[in-house]
């Protein structure tokens, strides 16, 4: 019952990834109305920086890919990991409406690390 739990919560963990991968490059979903100053120049500085974005983004849809296939979903649990951590610091310091859904995710990301603890033994010695 847990395998079955944690593979429907790593497919859709999986899915989201791939569809925020997807969207930095094809932009089909919108900016909210409402957002803090501090947010907007942050996004500016980072689409100032033409190769940022399109590299999160691919990190994202092949980490995204990587956690929905059990097999792999330790590696893709690795590679997505500094990016939750960014997630979580920016709802941290400029979006608090968002952190919940943020610390949802990272417990996600931190429950698969841990149910793979003993794949990542032999580069922790």
């Amino acid at each position: 019952m847990k395998n079955k739990i944690l593979f429907v919560i790593s497919l859709l963990f999986g899915l989201l990834f791939i569809n925020s991968g997807l969207n930095k490059f094809f932009n089909y979903m919108p900016m909210p109305a409402e957002m803090p100053e501090n947010t907007i120049k942050v996004m500016e500085a980072f689409t100032t920086i033409g190769w940022l974005m399109p590299l999160v983004g691919m990190v994202e849809i092949i980490a995204g890919l990587l956690f929905i296939i059990p097999k792999t979903r330790a590696l893709g649990a690795i590679i997505i990991l500094p990016i939750m951590v960014g997630i979580v610091l920016t709802h941290i310091v400029n979006i608090p409406d968002g952190m919940p859904m943020a610390i949802v995710l990272m417990f996600i990301n931190l429950w698969v690390l841990f149910e793979n603890k003993e794949k990542y033994a032999h580069i922790l010695k």
